[in-house]
């Protein structure tokens, strides 16, 4: 692989990584705090419009998770929410991604995302 190559996903990543590396610490601030052995499994949820990379944050925390006293060999579920948004004029709900901003049921702009910016950590299963 070309250096040249290798920048791009490398700049990619590092958002996701600045992410992971927050969760991470978070869930071993937990796990220490309530003397678990290990977290076997985290499940994640992600919107659609999060500006996370699914694909990129899993390759981030499988590298990351390598380094941890509690969850080096925990599995990673990533849940990704569908963007919904809300029109104020029609009051009815759409898909963020399918139509942007614009309602597609009056055709107006006056409307905000309901879900689908989320990062949160779900669950976390220990033993």
């Amino acid at each position: 692989m070309s250096r040249g190559s290798f920048e791009p996903l490398f700049l990619k990543s590092m958002h996701e990584l600045g992410i992971v590396m927050n969760v991470i610490k978070q869930v071993e601030e937990v796990a220490e705090q309530n003397q678990v052995e290990q977290v076997k499994e985290l499940t994640m949820e992600v919107g659609e419009v999060s500006a996370i990379v699914p694909e990129l944050f899993t390759d981030c925390f499988e590298w990351a998770k390598k380094k941890t006293k509690y969850m080096q060999d925990c599995v990673l579920d990533l849940v990704v929410l569908e963007a919904i948004s809300y029109c104020q004029d029609c009051k009815k709900n759409f898909k963020t991604t399918q139509y942007a901003k614009q309602c597609p049921h009056c055709g107006s702009v006056n409307t905000y995302l309901i879900t689908g910016n989320e990062i949160n950590i779900h669950d976390i299963k220990v033993v």
